[in-house]
């Protein structure tokens, strides 16, 4: 830091040296002495360096505040069949942190500081809030029921919590079926209580806020069997279900696309089982239009995947141009247009079971959890090249980013 004191001292000292070296003799056109005009001299010339010296001290600080480091980004990445959370710098795309002790954790949603993770815990039956800073649990939220996937609304005031029915009946033992509970816990976020557990039939499992914050949208667990062939809708500002519509197989994985005033047009929905694509819902019609499947590849090229579907994994871009689509089935991420929904073309992953993408806040890199080689892929989105794999934990799942406090 600059000594203002130091400077002026030497300003001063300098001026005295100058004046030293002055002929002893000549006229005042004011009538001073020679001592105190030097004197004189000397004060004025002090207090002009010391102004420059300020003002530049002035100019540095706005100049070193405009050049203000940018965010620092992290993804966060679940490891479902772990218990521990790995994070990712996106610059090196290596694994820099770690949270550790949550067992099945499953939807993640952050803050809108960064200042707070909020993970969902199966094993605990819990939304875990977790401190930015350390990385630590600092409080686990009792819920209704087995949490699933989570989201915040826009304004940060509340998270919606995804329940599914827990299979912990065991009247008909050996058989073992689901309790009636489920739906969508409401947590807020100032309290950190749970105020409203929103019952659905058969459950949900996948939930988005949609971009305008009215509504949240919901996929009803397949484990419901018929019941749970359904989207469901809620409206935020009554908490109760606004409408459904029937879909089978039930919708899970889902992207939102919005007007240009903000409201809700479309909803894009994996419909899982052995379809390899989505299906798209009008959403002021409440119907679907139509259904898209991604390409066919050779029986050779196709991956054996696990449950729950071929297609597990779906975002639109914030311009609204770009439909992201995750296949399992063909170890390829796709690149569709808006608002036309034609194919651009698709990423080869070398990674197994793409089950979840994220897209950094640029929109130029996608990050796909392969859970199957316990990996992510890095995908450049405009070339559509995967250009590195992340080792990670135990089945990566979920994934988001985060935006460091």
């Amino acid at each position: 830091m600059v000594n203002i004191k130091s400077i002026c001292v030497w300003s001063h000292a300098e001026s005295r040296k100058v004046t030293d070296l002055s002929s002893g003799k000549y006229p005042f056109e004011d009538g001073l002495s020679r001592k105190e005009e030097v004197t004189k001299m000397t004060n004025k010339q002090v207090f002009r360096v010391c102004l420059t010296v300020l003002g530049g001290i002035v100019l540095c600080s706005v100049s070193f505040s405009s050049l203000a480091a940018p965010p620092k980004l992290r993804i966060i990445q679940t490891n479902s069949a772990g218990d521990n959370i790995h994070i990712i710098d996106p610059v090196t795309n290596k694994v820099v942190g770690e949270i550790k002790g949550i067992e099945a954790s499953h939807g993640i949603a952050v803050a809108r500081d960064g200042s707070r993770i909020y993970i969902s815990e199966e094993a605990t039956r819990t939304l875990d809030v977790i401190d930015g800073k350390t990385l630590s649990v600092t409080k686990r939220i009792p819920l209704s029921g087995v949490p699933n996937l989570v989201a915040l609304s826009p304004d940060g005031r509340r998270i919606y919590v995804a329940i599914l029915p827990p299979w912990d009946d065991l009247s008909h033992f050996p058989q073992i079926r689901a309790e009636a509970s489920g739906g969508v816990d409401v947590i807020d976020t100032a309290s950190l209580q749970d105020i409203k557990a929103i019952s659905i039939k058969g459950g949900i499992h996948d939930l988005y806020v949609t971009p305008d914050g009215k509504y949240v949208v919901g996929g009803v667990s397949r484990s419901a069997g018929s019941a749970g062939n359904l989207m469901s809708v809620v409206d935020t500002q009554t908490n109760e279900v606004a409408w459904t519509l029937s879909m089978k197989p039930s919708p899970s994985p889902m992207a939102i696309s919005a007007n240009p005033d903000g409201s809700t047009k479309w909803v894009f929905a994996q419909v899982g089982g052995e379809f390899n694509g989505f299906a798209v819902v009008d959403f002021a019609t409440h119907e679907e239009i139509k259904r898209i499947k991604n390409p066919d590849v050779a029986p050779e090229q196709q991956n054996h995947f696990g449950p729950p579907s071929a297609s597990h994994g779906i975002i639109v871009t914030s311009d609204q141009k770009t439909l992201l689509v995750n296949s399992r089935l063909n170890s390829t991420l796709y690149a569709y247009s808006l608002p036309d929904i034609k194919l651009v073309g698709g990423a080869a992953l070398s990674g197994k079971g793409a089950s979840w993408l994220t897209i950094t806040p640029d929109e130029k890199t996608a990050y796909v959890a392969n859970e199957q080689t316990n990996d992510v892929s890095v995908v450049d989105i405009k070339s559509l090249k995967e250009t590195a794999r992340v080792p990670v934990g135990f089945g990566p799942a979920r994934n988001i980013i985060w935006v460091v406090p």
